[in-house]
């Protein structure tokens, strides 16, 4: 049974996720308490599915939690239940921090890669990779336009699976097919072993 425990909250006894997310936006403690207990495993779960780190999802769980204090009050029951819109909250946190700790990775790589001082031949570099270009341009003209374009937009674009089955106008598993087909295809074109 639920309590309001000090708060001027008029909520049943057993309020719904839209009464708590409403009582949350004016500042109830004890109706994010509640809410807290009843979505804290599933948005966990589900940054813990991106993240695959226990101690970064439980982090990570916090600051979604701590959002969700702040902006309860934007929260716009025509876009969606409340707990679409916190595990969207979660997906979006879960993925910038992957973002991050690639970005993080890519500067050390980077910082690395300048501090090796190597003599090497440039013009000689600079045609194998031109090379390597030519053949994969040349492998992607074996797709089919539906495969090419999905990998194009996932690989040359920088979209997310998502955002290509959104620019597509067709299923996120649609596009997947697409774009793993096409891999398989581009490597059984430029014969590369797996």
């Amino acid at each position: 049974m639920w309590k309001s425990s000090g708060s001027s909250s008029d909520l049943p006894q057993t309020p719904s996720d839209q009464q708590l997310m409403v009582a949350v936006a004016r500042g109830d403690e004890a109706a994010f308490e509640l809410l807290y207990d009843r979505m804290s495993s599933s948005v966990l779960g589900l940054i813990r599915r991106v993240l695959r780190d226990q101690a970064q999802s439980e982090e990570v769980t916090q600051e979604v939690f701590l959002e969700i204090w702040r902006s309860a009050p934007v929260y716009d029951e025509s876009k969606g239940t409340p707990k679409t819109w916190v595990l969207t909250i979660a997906h979006r946190r879960a993925v910038d921090r992957v973002r991050a700790s690639q970005s993080a990775i890519d500067r050390e790589d980077r910082a690395g890669r300048q501090e090796v001082d190597r003599p090497y031949d440039s013009v000689s570099e600079a045609v194998e990779r031109r090379l390597d270009q030519e053949a994969v341009h040349k492998a992607l003209n074996e797709l089919s336009h539906l495969q090419r374009q999905a990998v194009q937009l996932t690989y040359f674009g920088g979209y997310t699976h998502t955002e290509v089955s959104a620019l597509l106008g067709v299923p996120l598993g649609t596009v997947k097919a697409r774009i793993r087909d096409g891999l398989i295809r581009l490597r059984d074109v430029m014969g590369v072993t797996a």
